[in-house]
């Protein structure tokens, strides 16, 4: 598993979201509290996307654990921004350990990372992108889940004429939901925590992994765990869709509902990075 987090709020330097309150993001690869029979560790690479003011996503990553990288305290706090999603990664046992596979993964405006893990992916996921225009899954960055997942959502979200194979094409919230639903349908075991942001929303799902939320007037906050001892964090119960922005949070359940396929046999999910492994 890996552990993700969205911020949107006042600007602030990007290197500082990834290191803020006691249980910071940083903290968090080293010290997880709910991985979730998941691993133990995310020192498999990190990752950082930022939106400078009327831009696409810039992204920072490395292969290294988060903690010995000194661009998070030397580089990372000289920029500033309103938007920010980072991720640590702890890899699947099998996939690899490479810069090229750690989240987020962005393309214009967008910026991704899935928290989680889909069994027998190089089955299931080609059945799945079937399903939405079949993008060409050789176009994933690595070789991993997470980037193929990638292909497959960043086609749904720039193609509007999906609604003629019963899908809603273009709207964020709808698409995340109808992909959550088609993975499960083939992979009924698979942890899908998906975060997805524009720079100026955050969606997200919450399927068989911890969610919480912070959201007041002023910031917007979606994270694997809590940085903080804030009272205001809120749980995210499994199968909800989340979307939030400053002075507004919308949670809604995600009601999979079988589509009759035959899925795939499962897989136990590993207890171990592939880093740890070897």
């Amino acid at each position: 598993m890996c552990r993700h987090l969205g911020y949107l709020g006042p600007a602030a330097p990007v290197g500082e979201i990834l290191t803020r309150g006691t249980h910071s993001l940083r903290t968090q690869s080293w010290a997880p509290r709910d991985m979730r029979g998941g691993g133990t560790v995310n020192a498999d690479g990190f990752g950082v996307a930022w939106w400078p003011p009327g831009g696409g996503a810039s992204r920072y990553r490395n292969a290294a654990p988060i903690w010995s990288d000194p661009a998070v305290d030397e580089v990372l706090p000289q920029l500033s921004s309103t938007a920010v999603l980072a991720a640590v990664r702890s890899a699947t046992v099998g996939m690899p350990v490479e810069r090229s596979a750690c989240a987020p993964f962005v393309d214009g405006r967008w910026a991704f990372s899935h928290n989680g893990v889909i069994p027998h992916w190089r089955t299931v996921l080609p059945e799945v992108a079937k399903r939405f225009g079949a993008p060409d899954l050789l176009h994933a960055e690595s070789g991993t889940d997470s980037a193929a997942l990638w292909v497959i959502l960043h086609a749904a979200l720039t193609d509007h004429d999906r609604d003629r194979d019963g899908f809603r094409g273009g709207e964020p919230r709808e698409v995340l939901g109808d992909l959550v639903r088609t993975v499960l349908d083939y992979a009924p075991d698979a942890r899908v925590n998906l975060l997805l942001s524009d720079g100026e929303t955050l969606w997200a799902t919450a399927v068989y992994h911890a969610l919480s939320v912070l959201v007041t007037d002023d910031i917007a906050v979606i994270a694997s765990e809590p940085y903080d001892d804030d009272p205001r964090w809120n749980s995210i119960a499994d199968r909800q869709l989340v979307l939030a922005r400053p002075g507004r949070l919308g949670i809604e359940p995600l009601d999979i509902e079988p589509l009759n396929v035959e899925p795939l046999e499962p897989a136990r999910v590993p207890d171990e990075s592939e880093r740890a492994r070897t």
